[in-house]
């Protein structure tokens, strides 16, 4: 459960960067345009004739920014179309187009019910707000990331669903803006009555946080470092940023939420004598960390390097801290940290808790779009003047941040013997990324399921994986590209049998295929993004090679047989004529099918149930014989998941013949399967075991279908 919640939240935190990753292009908007047509600034530097009020260059920079305070005015809907983006899986502009539609149907509905109720006046103070024009509440972000979560959850559920003919025209992906609207107009009217006391909650932890102090700033900046390596501190710093969690405040008339809101806001607003300290504490932190500290860092790594690699890692270093100074973006230096010293990525986390509280205890009123480099500290701290800013003051903390981090890193790693770029004993001098961190967790997962990477490979690699599946016994997978495909291999990972028909591949592992198929899924999320392109598919020499369409040819003396009765009542045929070639070829194993007039099945002999599968279209049993008996309704039932299937029986719960264990609804089968047609087969037969068919034609339950005759 924690994997997959895990997994949940990486993936949220990934759906969150392609709205965030529109801020920098806004900000940078917003800071020239305003920065440039502010009067105060205009004057001080003598630029009011150049570029003042009624000039060309005036008017493109008033053009510029508008449109970035659009994009940060508008933010709940970007955030509702990006969250569905990156949360579906496939046919993603339909699920943009739809959330869309659901964020405008949500608050046109919440806006109804303000309007029902008495208007604006019967809600709490700065609980409503417009939203496109629409009078609403005041959700921020998080109307966004509700509508984005739900479209996606919506749209990955029906966007391959199949209505009746008269309807089909709705169907597939029509009906996923469909049923959204449909959702949202309901979600609209109940977030009328639930939002409020969430607002209030929100409001209530802002004041927390708020409260806290510098202890909780420092907290702040210890935690959203912690977090980079897994990929969530998207998900950490986003409420901080965007929500009332970060803070409310009074900017000329409007109540805003959220740190970054509340500073582009004063930064669009005349007057503003300095910018809020207790909203910039989120993010001036940064400053000295990545233009100072990290490149202090680097220096460290350079000298403390091999005399003969200092020039091949001089070169990474230099970049890599030109990076993180210009841009903010500290990955190469941040991963290198992580990977081969992590007791440095540690000290660096604490260190950058320390810079927030430090700017927040010195008063500096700094925000940024995206990172703390110098492009955001010159838009949104020189350019705006110390007076507003107290930018200076980062110079001041960020030199002695880059001596602190030189000698402290160039101690630990003399002393410690650390690894890093220039001291290995040999290999190649890199530093290294999110991606490598990816493939060290790669190659530790393929240690800990061996099976599960064999089996990605047998496949073709991560990326030619489409789909994967099972019934009862077989694990079914779609490809892309079937000459990847490796039978040799994927017969090495135990499977009893392979049937490969075009990009289909169903692999026989007997009733564990379940659990397989679980471990397959949790492997493929971290598995190496590539094609197994070096494996190429086993051609098969011979029919001679393949069990299918062969007939195990068994000879000597019969020293027993087992009677296996019928589990259901109809007609019996030879297994060769069930309308699928896995169970028609025996790859399975050996049997009979019935194809039932009634819907109850019996035990056809005495023995333990050995499992009962998940959607109930199927379940085993073993014999006190002995054999292991597969009993399966219809073909390719397993997707009516449930629906026309009820079991009386239990794993482990030992039955007598003729004892009722399962019934299925016949008409239902008939009309939403490809067949009613049901094998049972025994799975597990030894090489000196033979099935023979006892009947054909109508048997009722409980008769003799198969014997087993086993030769010496």
């Amino acid at each position: 459960m924690k994997d997959k919640v895990f997994g949940v939240l990486q993936r949220v935190g990934r759906s969150f960067m392609l709205p965030i990753a529109i801020l920098p292009v806004a900000g940078l908007f917003l800071g020239i345009g305003e920065s440039f047509t502010n009067k105060t600034m205009l004057d001080t530097y003598g630029l009011t004739g150049l570029i003042g009020p009624g000039t060309f260059v005036n008017a493109l920079l008033s053009v510029m920014n508008d449109a970035g305070n659009i994009v940060f005015e508008n933010l709940p809907l970007i955030f509702a179309i990006g969250v569905a983006i990156g949360m579906s899986k496939k046919e993603r502009e339909v699920a943009a187009l739809a959330a869309g539609i659901a964020f405008l149907i949500m608050h046109a509905s919440i806006g109804a019910m303000i309007k029902i109720h008495g208007g604006t006046e019967a809600l709490l103070s700065g609980a409503s707000t417009e939203v496109l024009g629409i009078i609403s509440l005041q959700m921020g972000v998080f109307g966004g990331i509700i509508v984005g979560l739900g479209t996606a959850a919506l749209h990955n559920r029906y966007y391959k669903i199949e209505l009746p003919q008269v309807l089909s025209f709705f169907g597939g992906t029509r009906f996923v803006p469909i049923i959204c609207s449909i959702v949202y107009l309901i979600v609209g009217i109940l977030m009328f009555y639930i939002w409020p006391p969430v607002q209030g909650a929100i409001y209530k932890v802002g004041n927390i946080v708020l409260a806290s102090s510098y202890a909780g700033t420092w907290v702040y900046g210890l935690m959203e470092r912690l977090l980079i390596p897994f990929g969530l501190h998207h998900v950490f710093y986003l409420p901080f940023w965007q929500t009332a969690v970060g803070g409310t405040a009074q900017v000329g008339d409007k109540v805003i939420e959220g740190a970054q809101n509340i500073f582009f806001a004063e930064l669009g607003t005349p007057g503003i004598t300095h910018f809020s300290v207790s909203a910039t504490r989120f993010m001036s932190g940064k400053f000295p960390l990545m233009i100072f500290g990290l490149p202090g860092a680097a220096l460290a790594m350079y000298k403390c390097a091999k005399p003969e690699k200092r020039k091949a890692v001089g070169g990474l270093l230099l970049s890599a801290a030109l990076t993180s100074m210009l841009t903010g973006i500290t990955e190469p230096i941040e991963f290198t940290f992580l990977f081969v010293a992590p007791v440095l990525y540690g000290i660096h986390c604490v260190l950058a808790g320390l810079a927030y509280m430090l700017m927040h205890m010195l008063g500096v009123g700094v925000g940024m779009t995206f990172s703390g480099g110098f492009i955001d500290l010159f838009l949104f701290g020189i350019l705006q003047g110390n007076a507003k800013t107290s930018w200076i003051l980062i110079v001041i903390v960020g030199i002695v941040y880059f001596v602190v981090y030189y000698l402290l890193f160039t101690f630990l790693i003399k002393k410690l013997d650390l690894k890093t770029p220039g001291r290995e004993d040999s290999g190649e001098v890199k530093l290294y990324t999110r991606s490598d961190l990816e493939a060290k967790k790669n190659d530790q997962n393929e240690n800990a399921d061996e099976l599960s990477a064999m089996i990605c490979r047998g496949l073709g690699g991560k990326n030619n994986i489409s789909d994967v599946d099972c019934c009862v016994t077989r694990l079914r997978c779609t490809v892309h590209n079937s000459e990847l495909v490796n039978e040799g291999l994927l017969k090495q990972t135990g499977a009893s049998g392979i049937f490969h028909k075009g990009v289909g591949v169903q692999i026989m592992y007997g009733p564990r295929v379940t659990v397989i198929k679980s471990n397959l899924e949790d492997y493929l999320v971290t598995a190496p993004d590539k094609e197994d392109t070096g494996y190429a598919i086993i051609k098969k020499e011979s029919e001679k090679d393949t069990e299918k369409g062969i007939e195990k040819k068994v000879q000597g003396k019969v020293i027993s047989t087992v009677i296996l009765n019928s589990p259901l009542t109809g007609e019996a045929k030879d297994l060769s004529e069930v309308p699928d070639e896995v169970f028609a070829s025996r790859i399975m194993g050996d049997g009979a099918v019935v194809v039932p007039s009634d819907g109850n099945v019996i035990a056809p002999a005495d023995g333990v149930i050995s499992f009962v599968f998940p959607s109930k279209h199927a379940l085993g049993l073993t014999t006190t014989d002995g054999l292991e008996l597969l009993i399966h309704i219809g073909i390719d039932t397993v997707k009516l998941d449930k629906k026309a299937f009820e079991t009386y029986v239990e794993e482990g719960d030992k039955v007598q013949a003729g004892d009722k264990i399962l019934s299925f609804d016949l008409e239902f089968i008939k009309n939403n399967a490809p067949s009613i047609a049901s094998p049972c087969i025994c799975t597990a037969l030894n090489s000196n075991q033979k099935v023979r068919l006892l009947k054909t034609g109508d048997i009722k339950a409980g008769e003799a279908l198969i014997a087993v005759d086993a030769f010496e």
